[in-house]
């Protein structure tokens, strides 16, 4: 199931990527619940599609690391960018934590982390 679940993440970041919130909803069940860690969470598609649909904001520009997958969950990272609440583009790194039940997402924690000013370092 790995492998399966790992596929539909892809296509739900093509989703995303395309501010496709319809696409990203059809992998997931009815009681989806997403945590946008230090911030809320949203349970049921019908709640996140108003929550999404409420932000006047533009879809961020990402690239993904890596999507790893065991068992029922698959993790997803990588660095986006996207407006602040200034309406100013800013730098972040974003990891999204997904748990199936079967083929449909049934919960996504979405940790994103500014990077703006900050340097990597080995």
């Amino acid at each position: 199931m790995s492998a399966r679940n790992k596929e539909i993440v892809e296509k739900v970041n093509a989703a995303f990527a395309q501010n496709d919130v319809e696409g990203f909803l059809s992998f997931c069940a009815d009681d989806v619940k997403w945590t946008m860690v230090g911030d809320k969470t949203v349970t049921g598609k019908n709640d996140i599609r108003q929550w999404l649909a409420s932000m006047d904001f533009e879809p961020p520009k990402f690239t993904v690391d890596n999507v790893i997958a065991e068992g029922d969950l698959v993790a997803s990272h990588g660095d986006m960018t996207m407006k602040d609440k200034d309406g100013k583009t800013a730098p972040y790194s974003y990891c999204d934590i997904y748990r199936f039940r079967g083929d449909r997402i049934v919960e996504l924690r979405s940790f994103v982390m500014s990077t703006e000013g900050k340097q990597m370092t080995n």
